[in-house]
């Protein structure tokens, strides 16, 4: 078995994003309300997240603007901390995914007992960040040192905020990663967060990853998650859960819960 189907199972899961407060050191961080607010704020998303029933969740700091591809050391200290805090009210498989940094992101991975991690961990890209050129080669080396074969790895192969500057079409990147770096599964993304992945994208990376699980990234919402899970082999999903559907607010329990109500007709076949 492998670790996706390990993890998610044997359907398509749907995982729903909590994303945290902007942490200490970055600019949008709220001092004021400090360690305690970060924690309550994602307790509170948590727990609209475990009520609606979901497949997993995932903790990322996408509040941490301007991003950076090598974080501060204290942005995954505290994002272990907040997860240490919820640890006990987590009631799903839980990734996490350190905004734009593979190492990072696995070092969180092993502090928290996390199942699974989402990167950009292959590529060359012009980014907002500047030149982004992970290492996969070092980042799953990490892995292996750190003990966690076991932990499932979602590869992003369409960098958010940036343009490949690797020519190839997108489906013969994707096929490229998962021969060259043994990925669990990969995600296709749209320009920015919030932004849908093209669904002609997903049947392209489909198409020529048959074997491969092959996941919606972004934007997925209500209208659309029937249409994506005909497609795709699960999706993450964020900003459709929020108040309004804006990235930056609460989770509203409701349009999670009735996000999660699609998904699951979905995936029923109505």
């Amino acid at each position: 078995m492998g670790n996706f189907t390990r993890v998610f199972g044997p359907g398509k899961p749907v995982i729903a994003m909590v994303h945290l407060g902007a942490l200490p050191g970055a600019p949008l961080h709220d001092a004021e309300a400090g360690l305690e607010g970060l924690v309550e704020g994602a307790r509170r998303d948590l727990a609209a997240l475990n009520a609606a029933g979901f497949d997993a969740v995932m903790f990322g700091n996408e509040n941490d603007r301007p991003y950076e591809l090598k974080v501060d050391p204290a942005s995954t200290a505290t994002m272990a901390y907040v997860i240490g805090r919820l640890r006990g009210e987590i009631a799903l498989p839980f990734g996490v995914n350190v905004l734009w940094d593979p190492m990072a992101t696995m070092a969180l991975a092993a502090a928290t007992g996390a199942a699974f991690v989402r990167e950009i961990f292959t590529g060359t890209y012009a980014s907002d960040m500047g030149l982004w050129s992970p290492d996969a080669g070092a980042a799953m080396r990490y892995r292996a040192r750190l003990g966690r074969g076991d932990l499932a790895t979602l590869f992003n192969v369409s960098a958010e905020f940036a343009d490949s500057m690797d020519r190839r079409p997108l489906p013969d990147r994707a096929r490229s990663a998962v021969f060259s770096s043994i990925p669990d599964a990969v995600l296709v993304s749209g320009q920015i967060t919030g932004e849908a992945a093209a669904l002609s994208d997903l049947e392209a990376v489909k198409r020529v990853l048959p074997k491969t699980p092959v996941l919606a990234n972004t934007g997925v919402k209500h209208e659309t998650i029937a249409d994506v899970l005909r497609v795709a082999d699960g999706c993450v999903v964020g900003s459709a859960l929020k108040h309004g559907g804006d990235t930056w607010s609460a989770v509203d329990p409701e349009r999670a819960a009735d996000f999660m109500a699609r998904a699951r007709a979905a995936r029923r076949g109505r």
